[in-house]
């Protein structure tokens, strides 16, 4: 599997249930959101913005993702709502990996791209990290509509917190050849 397929089998409608825990407050939270995940052309007006912010010529994209939330968490009860963008840049040499581009919400960082790795049974894992943390993010699919993720956030300081999600696409299908491509990775 490439970035391009695991990005394609990731469109859709989804229903998302998280818990996090908060190492060194030893408190646990619960939260759900609605997610769709769309996918964009490189030559899309937004994939093209993104790269000029990293500096990075669009060219050298292979494909986007649009990503929209509506959610709660547990404690909070407010509504969690927003959306973001992001790139993958394949490596030349090995198109299995490359750089990760995200939109940066806040303006006055400075944008570090992430990497990406496609692992041999079909897991994205993501390594996003900068002066004040590190983030490392794995997604697979259980089946081809339910796909699970665990983060691990550290910050500088010692604080770091961790995540599981499952979340199950609500309604329609991912494309047929893929759906059966992911359904025997999952499998084997």
């Amino acid at each position: 599997m490439n970035i391009e397929e695991f990005f394609e089998l990731s469109t859709g409608k989804w229903f998302s249930h998280r818990t996090i825990h908060h190492l060194a407050l030893n408190q646990s939270e619960h939260g759900k959101s609605d997610t769709i995940i769309e996918t964009l052309a490189a030559d899309h007006p937004e994939v093209s913005k993104l790269c000029q912010q990293y500096g990075i010529n669009p060219s050298s994209t292979s494909y986007g993702l649009k990503v929209t939330w509506n959610g709660t968490m547990e404690r909070e009860q407010v509504k969690h709502s927003g959306s973001s963008v992001l790139v993958s840049i394949p490596d030349a040499d090995n198109p299995a990996q490359g750089k990760l581009l995200r939109q940066i919400v806040d303006g006055e960082k400075t944008p570090v791209p992430g990497r990406y790795q496609i692992d041999s049974d079909g897991a994205l894992t993501l390594i996003t990290e900068d002066e004040t943390m590190k983030s490392e993010e794995r997604l697979w699919f259980a089946s081809p509509n339910l796909r699970m993720r665990v983060n691990v956030l550290k910050r500088s300081g010692g604080f770091s917190i961790t995540s599981f999600t499952s979340e199950i696409r609500l309604g329609g299908f991912p494309p047929a050849a893929k759906t059966s491509e992911a359904a025997s990775s999952v499998s084997s």
